[in-house]
C-alpha cells in the first residue's frame, strides 16, 4: 500500500512581503471600522493600519467589546462584503476634509489630518456609506475579500497616540489572507505558539518567574532556570577562551559622563533608566549615575588603563554583562523584551589590517554556536544607517569604512543576507542574525558591529611599530542576543524538550520499590561527579506516575530500577529520543550520557 505524498507546505508571508495582502488587509480594516459604527454608532475610528500578520483599528467606544461583539461585527463584516461595495479614492482639499469630518464629529480624524503633511488629501470611500482619511493601497470592490479568509482575533486597550495621559481606546485585532486555506494555516501556527509559549513552559518546567513585588520586565531564575542559564554561559565562555578571549567583570553603574563621551546620553538616553542624583544640585548639573545600558563604555575604560602596543592586538575582551533599558510596559514580552538582560557582551579591539580577519572569525564563532544550538534556519541583516537620518554619530568616512568591511566579510563567506537600511546602532553598522523558528517568527539573535567611531570619542591608541601612535578599531559582538531572548526562543523552538546536554535535568532515577533507593541513590553520586545532572524521583508515586511525571517534564534520560536491574547492577534506559533502550550496565549507561553530552548529542 503506497504513501500519500505529503500536504505542501502552506506559505504565510508578510504584509510588507505582498501588495496583495497590504491590499486585502487595508480594505478589510475598513469594512470592519465600518462593520463596528453600524453596530455601535457612539463608537469612534482612530487609526487602522496593517500589521505583518493582519490588521487592527483603535475605536473610542462608551461601552467595552466583548467576544460576542466580535463574532456580531464579524457577521456584520460579511454582509458589507457581499455587497459587493466599490472602494472609492477621492482626493480633497485639507479645507474640505476638514469640513467633512466636523459634519460627523469625528475628532480623532481632525488630529489625523494635522499629521497629515501632503495636499491633496486621499480619502477611500466603501461604496457611498462610509469613508476615512487613508493613504492606500486597497482592493477596487469589497467582493474581492473572501469572508471565510478572514477572522477578529482579540480586543485589546490602546492608549491614543501610544501616551497614557491620553484617552483609553480598544484595539480590534484580526487577520486576512487570500485563501481559507491560508487562515486555517495561520489558525494551527497560532496553536501551536500557544503550546510553545515559552512563558507557560517556563512556568511549567520552573525556569523562571515574574513577581510583581519586583517589577514587570524583570525575571527571577530558578534553580534550574539558572542551571539553564549556566549552562550556555559555561558553553560559550569556553569557546571563547579557545579563541583567545580575555574575561573581564564590569559595574552596573557609572557616572553620567562615561555615557556622554560615549554618545548614549545623547542619543540613546530615552531607553535608559533615570539618573541617580544626590541633590537638586547635582540633578540640574547633570553629575550622578545611570544604570548601564550598554557594556562597551566600561571594557573600553580596562583597554584605555593602559599603553596598548600593536603587538598585543587584537586584544578580545568579554563579559556576561547585565543592562537595564526602560522599555515601556507595553512592549514587554516574557524572556524576549526585558527590563534588567545579560548579554554575551564581547569587544575586540584591532589594528584596521586585522579588522577583517577578526570579523570572519567572529562571524565563525557566531556560526558555530548556533550549530551546538541546532538553529538552523538563519540569515544575515547587513544592518546600516540611513544618511538621511540625524541619530548617527560619527563622520561618513568612518561609516562607509565599517560598512565595506561587513559588506567585504558576508560576501567572502558567500553568506544568504539582505540589506536593512537604518537598522544600525547610532555608533556603527551591524551584521545581524536573523533566525526563523519552526513557526517561522523571525528573531534577532547574534550581532557583530564594526565601530570607527567610539575609538575616536575615547581616544583610544596603540603604539604602532615605527612607534607612532594609531587609533584601533572595535568590534562588539554577541553570538547570543541576550541569554534572556536566547532562552525564550529557545524554549519555544525546542517546545520545552532540550538537547541533552542543555536539559536542567539530563536524567531521573526511577525506583520500582523502596529497595532500590540506597542503589539509586549511590548511582546519582557517582553520576554527578562525572559532571551529568541526575535526580532521584524520591516522590513515593508508582512506577507509571513517576514515568508520567518525568514524561510531562521533559526529562530526556530516564531510568527504571527494579529488583533485576538492582541484581545486575544495570539501569533500565528510556529516552525521549530513541525510546526504550532496554537495560544497560550502569557503567555504560554513564559512558555513553557523557561522550553524548560532550558531542552536543542525543543519547
Amino acid at each position: 500500500m503506497s504513501q500519500s505524498a505529503p500536504a505542501e507546505k502552506i506559505h504565510l508571508p508578510k504584509t510588507s512581503e505582498s501588495e496583495q495582502l497590504k491590499k486585502i488587509r487595508h480594505t478589510t480594516s475598513h469594512v470592519m471600522a465600518m462593520a463596528v459604527q453600524k453596530l455601535f454608532p457612539k463608537a469612534q475610528v482612530t487609526i487602522g493600519p496593517w500589521i505583518e500578520n493582519g490588521f487592527y483599528y483603535d475605536f473610542d467606544s462608551p461601552e467595552p467589546f466583548t467576544e460576542k461583539d466580535l463574532k456580531a461585527i464579524k457577521k456584520e463584516m460579511a454582509k458589507i462584503i457581499r455587497q459587493k461595495l466599490p472602494v472609492i479614492r477621492e482626493e480633497v482639499t485639507r479645507e474640505e476634509a476638514e469640513n467633512r469630518i466636523q459634519a460627523i464629529k469625528e475628532p480623532y480624524k481632525l488630529e489625523i489630518l494635522a499629521d497629515i503633511k501632503s495636499d491633496p488629501i486621499t480619502i477611500y470611500h466603501l461604496g457611498e456609506e462610509w469613508w476615512d482619511l487613508c493613504a492606500g493601497p486597497h482592493l477596487e470592490n469589497t467582493s474581492e475579500l473572501n469572508p471565510d479568509a478572514i477572522d477578529l482575533e482579540s480586543v485589546a486597550g490602546a492608549y491614543w497616540r501610544g501616551d497614557e495621559t491620553k484617552a483609553q481606546l480598544q484595539r480590534i485585532y484580526g487577520t486576512a489572507w487570500e485563501t481559507p486555506e491560508q487562515l486555517a494555516e495561520y489558525k494551527r501556527r497560532k496553536e501551536e505558539a500557544l503550546r510553545r509559549d515559552h512563558r507557560r513552559l517556563g512556568k511549567e518546567l520552573g525556569l523562571f518567574i515574574f513577581a510583581d513585588p519586583v517589577g514587570p520586565g524583570l525575571p527571577l531564575w530558578t534553580p534550574k532556570g539558572t542551571v539553564l542559564r549556566s549552562t550556555l554561559e559555561d558553553f560559550l565562555k569556553q569557546e571563547q577562551l579557545k579563541r583567545g578571549y580575555l574575561p573581564v567583570v564590569t559595574p552596573h553603574i557609572a557616572r553620567i559622563d562615561l555615557f556622554k563621551i560615549s554618545g548614549h546620553w545623547q542619543k540613546y538616553q530615552e531607553d535608559m533608566f533615570p539618573m541617580m542624583a544626590e541633590d537638586e544640585a547635582s540633578r540640574s548639573t547633570e553629575q550622578g549615575f545611570v544604570l548601564k545600558p550598554m557594556n562597551c563604555p566600561f571594557h573600553i575604560q580596562i583597554y584605555k588603563s593602559q599603553l596598548r602596543s600593536y603587538r598585543e592586538l587584537p586584544i578580545r575582551l568579554a563579559e556576561f554583562g547585565t543592562v537595564y533599558r526602560y522599555e515601556q510596559s507595553g512592549e514587554l514580552g516574557g524572556l524576549t523584551r526585558v527590563r534588567g538582560f545579560t548579554v554575551d557582551d564581547s569587544h575586540l579591539f584591532v589594528m584596521p589590517e586585522q579588522l577583517e580577519t577578526e570579523f570572519l572569525k567572529v562571524v565563525d564563532l557566531i556560526l558555530s554556536v548556533f550549530n551546538s544550538l541546532r538553529l538552523k534556519n538563519f540569515k544575515a541583516r547587513l544592518s546600516f544607517r540611513d544618511p538621511d537620518s540625524d541619530k548617527y554619530i560619527g563622520s561618513d568616512d568612518a561609516w562607509n569604512k565599517a560598512e565595506a568591511a561587513i559588506r567585504n566579510a558576508v560576501e567572502t563567506l558567500d553568506m544568504d543576507h539582505f540589506l536593512g537600511i537604518g537598522e544600525a546602532a547610532f555608533y556603527g553598522p551591524k551584521l545581524d542574525f536573523i533566525f526563523q523558528d519552526a513557526l517561522e517568527r523571525e528573531w534577532q539573535l547574534g550581532t557583530v558591529q564594526v565601530d570607527y567611531n567610539l575609538p575616536e570619542r575615547f581616544e583610544l591608541e596603540y603604539v604602532a611599530e615605527g612607534g607612532s601612535r594609531e587609533r584601533p578599531v572595535m568590534i562588539h559582538r554577541a553570538p547570543f542576543g541576550s541569554l534572556e531572548r536566547l532562552i525564550g526562543i529557545l524554549i519555544e523552538e525546542y517546545a520545552g524538550d532540550f538537547p541533552l546536554w542543555l536539559a536542567p535535568v539530563q536524567l531521573r532515577l526511577m525506583c520500582v520499590t523502596e529497595e532500590q533507593m540506597s542503589f539509586a541513590m549511590q548511582t546519582a553520586e557517582r553520576m554527578r561527579l562525572l559532571g551529568i545532572r541526575v535526580e532521584v524521583d524520591r516522590s513515593g508515586e508508582r512506577l507509571g506516575k513517576m514515568i508520567r511525571n518525568a514524561e510531562k517534564e521533559k526529562i530526556p534520560v530516564m531510568a527504571v530500577i527494579g529488583a533485576k536491574e538492582l541484581e545486575a547492577n544495570a539501569l533500565s534506559i528510556r529516552t525521549r529520543a530513541s525510546g526504550e533502550l532496554g537495560a544497560l550496565p550502569v557503567d555504560e549507561v554513564m559512558a555513553r550520557m557523557q561522550e553524548a553530552i560532550n558531542n552536543y548529542a542525543d543519547f
